[in-house]
């Protein structure tokens, strides 16, 4: 049963503005605030993120503008201090209009019915992005988690903007999880707008007893010199990238042995483990070689990505392995079916996952609100 309470942080919100600028943040359009949106929610705890426009950076030929780059500040309030399960409503402006306020509910303490959707590979197509938006809407899950390259160019502010404006109204009312894609380029503005747990690139949380693991399949942002060749390349690889994943690995392998006793475990990251493009099933393969049966010996549930562009399920050793990326980007061609594979379908999605005391339902949903698929995973205690 949800508990509801009303509270403003607009207080908060302004100490916060004088503490973080040292200049007088004027009033602006509201086309130019970006959020506010949920991060990092827990049964007690949520943070709320939003940026205020500061001006532009022209780019010149002559006294002719060529282009013009939006610069934001970014503004935080962390609320301690709530109830679990309960629905509070808030106000991060208190300008007398809507455009600070917004609703979230904390997530349950114990070990309650939720659902949470998820969507991935959102970069192009605006259209198709919102259409799917608004049908998580209607879903009304406790929070949303998006499998990578949310942006067309993580670099690129204008990317940034039309991404928060089709999401405002989801965000601004329900927690958003991301997963760093090879997309969002490893920007420094990725990581200004997010509020992610842990060091932000990889990091887990939890609801309930079901564990959510996310990973950075990326590795650091580094660029190859276009010089080296043949052997070159790959001990530049293994001498630069390597390392990043191992840590990573070493990492993961931490926290699945420490959280053993969850009842389900859903891992996220960006390239798939199993691709049915025909281009990427090698580097695929690359991938399931170099974190071997980490999901499968930790007896993970289901594995989510994003990166090849439709709705691809396939199963090994008792994990689900599902890619979810039709949230806008160009659809794929599905040219190189595996024998793991379930099934698999071309088209614009996402999924609804309701999380019961005894089983998990992973649903598909097409971008008409058909049902594509349904996979059913048992609690693994």
């Amino acid at each position: 049963m949800r508990f509801y309470r009303v509270f403003s942080i607009a207080f908060i919100a302004s100490f916060i503005l004088l503490l973080t600028s040292c200049e007088t943040v004027e009033p602006v359009p509201s086309a130019k605030i970006i959020g506010p949106y949920l991060q990092k929610m827990s049964d007690d705890e949520v943070t709320i993120n939003w940026s205020t426009f500061k001006g532009t950076t022209a780019i010149l030929d002559g006294d002719s503008i060529l282009q013009e780059v939006s610069q934001y500040q970014q503004h935080q309030s962390i609320i301690t201090r709530l109830e679990p399960n309960t629905t509070y409503t808030y106000d991060v402006l208190g300008d007398g209009t809507s455009r600070g306020k917004g609703t979230f509910t904390t997530f349950p303490e114990g070990k309650e019915p939720f659902h949470f959707a998820v969507l991935g590979d959102t970069r192009s197509r605006h259209d198709v992005h919102q259409k799917i938006v608004n049908k998580i809407i209607k879903e009304d899950p406790l929070f949303v988690i998006n499998t990578g390259d949310l942006v067309g160019r993580g670099n690129n502010m204008e990317d940034w903007e039309h991404f928060f404006s089709i999401n405002d109204k989801l965000i601004r009312n329900v927690p958003y999880y991301t997963v760093l894609g090879n997309h969002e380029q490893n920007s420094p503005n990725y990581f200004n707008f997010f509020s992610m747990p842990g060091n932000g690139s990889y990091y887990f949380f939890s609801v309930g007893d079901a564990l959510f693991v996310i990973l950075d399949m990326e590795g650091p942002d580094y660029n190859t010199p276009s010089y080296l060749e043949g052997n070159k390349r790959e001990e530049f690889w293994e001498n630069i990238g390597r390392k990043y994943f191992e840590t990573e690995k070493e990492w993961l392998e931490n926290v699945l042995s420490l959280n053993d006793d969850a009842g389900y475990i859903f891992v996220f990251f960006h390239p798939t483990f199993y691709s049915i493009k025909a281009s990427r099933v090698e580097e695929a393969e690359l991938r399931r070689k170099f974190w071997g049966d980490i999901f499968e010996r930790h007896r993970v549930n289901a594995v989510l990505n994003g990166h090849d562009h439709y709705y691809h399920h396939a199963e090994h050793g008792g994990t689900h392995y599902i890619v979810t990326a039709g949230g806008g980007a160009p659809l794929y061609a599905t040219d190189a079916i595996q024998p793991e594979t379930v099934k698999y379908k071309k088209i614009e999605h996402f999924m609804r996952v309701d999380v019961g005391a005894e089983t998990a339902t992973l649903k598909a949903i097409d971008i008409n609100g058909n049902l594509i698929e349904e996979v059913v995973v048992k609690n693994r205690r």
